[in-house]
């Protein structure tokens, strides 16, 4: 494999990684909650699509058009009955998602028996050659979904009332209030987009990776490390952060060994974080919300 192979490997893995951590930044940088849960959406996404392959047979990806209103309305639920009450307790909503987490691997588990899973379709190993370079399909479609998930978010938050009211909330929730602005409201719709968006990644994850249900703590410690390597808040932080991330691992993997692929981006990591605490798009001093 020569570099622009393994260039072009990390930037579709920095897709993956930069769709998984384009909600839990939204919901950070608005409603403040370290969303340990993040990773068991992605998950639930996932499944989502198994199921709905397997009762209609259509591709996984169509599944997003059910997928996605679903865990709208769950994240809306989980908002309002969890998250909520426990605004003002920062250290109890870590409690409160990692219960979450709990509960939703041991339903899977207990649903599905622990048998892994897999779910193919047209894209699945697949590749697209350019002659300089060969790209995986199914990872291609999470890279063009990622940018275009990006894209559209920063300019739902900038062109639409209901962004507006989300950057408002971000930056100032009492003056937020002030102004008529139904706080609780949004956080509820905030949390319910955060969610959809990682339920959409897992579709779109689906035809590339295996399904237990244990496979969200795959996603979150990178997801983590993107969001707060990119700017807490900061949509266009988790996309360029999850592209750094990627290649820094493709390159790791491959010119060192693959076993310290992971400490090398930790070590990035961190080095940035000396740096500028607020990682590379984010404010000091403020939450970098939905620019």
């Amino acid at each position: 494999m020569d570099l622009a192979n393994v260039l072009a490997a990390g930037v579709l893995l920095g897709g993956i990684y930069a769709l998984v951590s384009i909600g839990l930044t939204l919901i950070f940088g608005v409603i403040r909650v370290v969303n340990f849960a993040q990773g068991e959406f992605v998950m639930l996404g996932m499944y989502g699509a198994y199921v709905a392959h397997e009762v209609s047979g259509v591709d996984p990806y169509l599944s997003i058009l059910v997928v996605a209103p679903a865990a709208f309305a769950l994240g809306v639920v989980i908002q309002r009955l969890v998250i909520q009450p426990l605004l003002d307790q920062p250290l109890m909503q870590i409690f409160a998602t990692f219960g979450l987490v709990i509960i939703f691997q041991n339903a899977v588990l207990w649903a599905t028996g622990g048998v892994p899973k897999t779910v193919r379709n047209s894209f699945s190993g697949s590749s697209i050659d350019l002659g300089f370079v060969s790209l995986s399909a199914p990872r291609l479609v999470i890279f063009i979904v990622a940018t275009l998930l990006a894209v559209g978010l920063v300019a739902f938050l900038h062109r639409t009332v209901l962004g507006t009211a989300i950057r408002a909330v971000s930056q100032d929730r009492d003056a937020a209030e002030l102004m008529g602005i139904n706080v609780p409201r949004v956080y509820m719709l905030t949390f319910g987009i955060g969610t959809a968006l990682a339920a959409i990644g897992g579709v779109l994850l689906t035809p590339v990776f295996t399904l237990t249900p244990t496979i969200g703590f795959n996603f979150i410690l990178p997801a983590f490390a993107v969001v707060i390597l990119g700017g807490l808040g900061s949509v266009k932080g988790a996309y360029v952060g999850g592209l750094i991330v990627g290649v820094v691992e493709s390159l790791a993997g491959y010119y060192l060994d693959p076993s310290l692929k992971q400490a090398v981006w930790f070590t990035l990591f961190i080095a940035v974080l000396v740096v500028r605490p607020q990682g590379l798009f984010g404010r000091r001093g403020e939450a970098e919300a939905a620019a």
